[in-house]
């Protein structure tokens, strides 16, 4: 057997390492500012539901803008995109590093900018997830993810270290400013990359169309829906942790930011020294067992800090909680991605980031909401107990079984020229196929069928629909709907292995000795 490649081989490209370290940095920012923005909040107000909302206000930019800025990643260069989004970060910064020095900031003010700092992150988490199937082997890919974990965690390590030494020697205006500066350091080695640009004779997609194709894939995405529910429920159990964190350091060791720090660090640690092991642990449990065993296991330690009569426990409950919460987010970041051609990537995990913030926004409300009306400990143990009763009723939902498709690209017989020059605008496009089966192979037929209607969608087909002849049994006509001549061509180049192989068997039903007849038909203009 073929050992397991270790977690660190995809840092031997020195692309991917440049655009590695790049992404440390940005989460190292992004980490100082939250555990910045959730400290100074504590100070301003005594509201418990506004330190959990900083949280919320982190996240939901990514919710609320998660489908535009994956569209823009995958229609414009993604080079440029991606530089941008620090510029912006770094912009965020360097208001609220002015504010905290002229002591200009108020509680709704911080939560304002932290929901600015958290657009940053809405616009250049779905280029990245694009980019690294780009630049690494399939075979690294889990590799390659779970170094993106170690990149997270570090940054959940340094970020809160390096913040908390300076909230307790300086002031959060100083963590802010390094924010900028580190920015401006992930844009400058962003730069230094030059990506291979994408070659294409079409024009590119326009940004309504290229949204509403992207989330017509995803949903005609067997396995991507399944994915998507799983990390929100997933992130609405898990991030009562976090939210609450700062009032749970609060009555630990003395609750200061040191042991807030202490806390979150201890966390991240965990999941750097689980990332490093993954791709040998994956040789023996599949997906659908580390999002069970990480599930249960952070629950249970949710509940062990909720508890924790002293930091000693609290600890390393919680870097067990950082173990599991990277198993299970690395499991189910690797099948979006094996799920998702290339041509359609950012916009698919913009949307798998979506559902991830949509569930840690909404649970950072709820479990705040609760914990305002009860207490922060109740709060952390109902969190804990609905994560396993979600899983056990969707039990039979799985993100692993059966194998990955192959969305390689694949060309397709070639289309016959038309016989008129058409407009690139001109639509929209019926296609037409025509088939003859044995009757008696309808049902196996109007099975492959249904597989082949979701495939048209996740094309870009506008609607899709099967005929049955009354006069000859066993001839079927199949059309469906492109929205322009320019879209039909755009869905050609789409064509992938996995459509391939479902041609395939399409064509196993066909009882004639010639192909499919394929006719296309241009929408015309009546007069009225």
């Amino acid at each position: 057997m073929t050992a397991a490649p270790s977690a660190l081989t995809p840092l031997r490209s020195p692309v991917f390492r440049m655009l590695w370290l790049a992404w440390l940095a940005a989460n190292i920012t992004m980490w100082m500012n939250d555990v910045a923005a959730a400290w100074l909040m504590t100070s301003l107000t005594d509201s418990v539901m506004m330190v959990a909302l900083v949280q919320a206000a982190s996240t939901l930019p990514v919710f609320v803008l998660g489908l535009p800025s994956g569209a823009l990643a995958d229609i414009v260069d993604r080079r440029r995109y991606f530089a941008t989004t620090q510029l912006w970060v770094a912009s965020v910064a360097v208001v609220l590093g002015m504010l905290a020095l002229t002591d200009g900031l108020t509680a709704p003010v911080l939560l304002a900018l932290t929901f600015a700092n958290g657009i940053g992150m809405a616009m250049r988490w779905p280029v990245f997830a694009a980019i690294v199937p780009e630049v690494v082997p399939r075979e690294q890919l889990t590799g390659a993810l779970a170094l993106n974990g170690i990149a997270m965690n570090m940054s959940r390590v340094i970020g809160p270290v390096v913040a908390g030494a300076l909230l307790a020697g300086a002031g959060s205006q100083y963590v802010f400013l390094i924010n900028a500066l580190l920015s401006i350091t992930a844009f400058m080695l962003i730069l230094r990359w030059r990506s291979e640009q994408r070659v294409s004779a079409l024009p590119g997609e326009r940004f309504v169309g290229a949204m509403r194709v992207g989330l017509q894939h995803v949903l005609q995405a067997p396995r991507m829906r399944v994915v998507l529910l799983r990390i929100f429920l997933f992130f609405l159990q898990s991030t009562s942790l976090t939210a609450l964190l700062p009032l749970v350091a609060r009555r630990l060791g003395g609750g200061g930011a040191g042991t807030f720090t202490v806390l979150l660090a201890s966390m991240g640690a965990g999941a750097v020294c689980t990332a490093l092991l993954l791709p040998r642990l994956r040789q023996n449990l599949g997906r659908d067992d580390f999002v069970r065993w990480g599930t249960g296991l952070h629950a249970a330690m949710s509940v062990v800090v909720a508890l924790a009569p002293s930091l000693w426990l609290a600890v390393p409950a919680m870097a067990l909680a950082g173990m599991a919460w990277i198993s299970t987010a690395n499991s189910l970041t690797l099948a979006a991605q094996l799920a998702l051609p290339n041509w359609v990537r950012a916009r698919g995990m913009s949307i798998y980031q979506m559902a991830l913030m949509g569930g840690s926004a909404s649970g950072a409300a709820l479990w705040g909401q609760v914990a305002s009306l009860t207490s922060v400990r109740t709060s952390l143990i109902a969190a804990a107990v609905l994560g396993p009763v979600l899983l056990l009723a969707t039990r039979r939902w799985s993100v692993g079984s059966g194998a990955d498709d192959d969305h390689s690209p694949a060309r397709p017989r070639a289309a016959p020229e038309p016989a008129e020059p058409i407009d690139p605008d001109a639509g929209p496009v019926m296609v037409t196929v025509e088939y003859f089966i044995d009757p008696q192979e309808a049902a196996g037929f109007n099975a492959v069928m249904q597989e082949t209607r979701r495939a048209r969608l996740r094309q870009g087909a506008l609607s899709w629909g099967l005929f049955r002849d009354a006069a000859v049994p066993g001839r079927y006509i199949e059309y469906f709907l492109d929205e322009s001549w320019v879209e039909h061509q755009r869905r050609l180049e789409r064509f992938t292995i996995a459509d391939a192989g479902l041609r395939e068997r399409r064509l196993v039903f066909h009882r004639r000795a010639e192909l499919p007849q394929v006719q296309r038909y241009i929408g015309d203009t009546v007069p009225q």
